[in-house]
């Protein structure tokens, strides 16, 4: 299976400058806000205010913990209403990444990205990079897709673009399958291999649960990192 899957890495690290935005032509004609004026929830990337996913995992030597918190926040991007999502990453015990996300639901059920605010820190608590941060509409970016509304093997699409610092990729190559995560046994789940052009060599495989969204995460190829659910709360 190990060597399916570093196959797999290998052929997706090869094509990963080559895929485009398959689902939605208007990534690349702009955003209608009228697309977003009655939006549609999507079961594999839920908004709800005050959920807080948590994760546990590694990378190489490093003991990783994720809080992710969907906020009652809004911020109008391009004249669409979004929901800010705080994500805080721990390694070992210290602050290691902060960052301030921004989602939409449109009418058809389709998960927007819009842009994130991302910092990285150095063991002493001190910013070390904020490489990465983008916003759709400003110096070039542009939103993509996080998650279709009915997502199948076969689609492909762009999740972010700002040239040379956010280039994130996608492509579902499975949609009812079973994983068991710290958090319980989950069905229906979605497959994803997703990589960005700027790390050609480092694919990802991410499983999505309804209700759930992200449920586990692990490099398969160029790449350690490797995140699992372990619990949900909601405040």
């Amino acid at each position: 299976m190990r060597t399916k899957l570093i196959a797999a890495g290998t052929a997706l690290a090869a094509i990963a400058t080559t895929v485009v935005v398959l689902l939605s032509g208007s990534a690349n004609a702009g955003i209608d806000p009228a697309d977003f004026n009655a939006p549609v929830k999507n079961p594999y990337f839920p908004l709800k205010p005050g959920t807080v996913f948590v994760y546990k995992g590694s990378e190489g030597h490093d003991r990783l913990i994720e809080h992710l918190r969907i906020t009652g926040q809004h911020r109008t991007i391009q004249g669409v209403s979004t929901t800010v999502v705080r994500d805080v990453l721990h390694a070992n015990g210290h602050l290691a990444e902060k960052t301030t996300d921004w989602y939409a639901d449109d009418n058809s059920g389709n998960v927007w990205y819009f842009g994130e605010q991302t910092a990285t820190y150095k063991p002493d608590g001190s910013v070390e990079s904020r490489e990465g941060t983008w916003r759709a509409g400003v110096s070039g970016g542009i939103a993509g897709i996080i998650m279709p509304a009915n997502p199948h093997p076969t689609d492909a699409y762009r999740q972010e673009y700002l040239q040379g610092h956010a280039e994130d990729q996608a492509w579902i190559v499975a949609n009812h399958g079973t994983v068991r995560v710290p958090y319980g046994n989950l069905n229906h789940i979605v497959r994803s291999y997703e990589w960005t052009r700027l790390e050609a060599n480092v694919v990802s495989l991410k499983l999505y649960a309804p209700g759930l969204g992200i449920v586990a995460e692990r490099d398969v190829h160029g790449g350690t990192e490797n995140m699992r659910l372990i619990a949900v709360r909601h405040h």
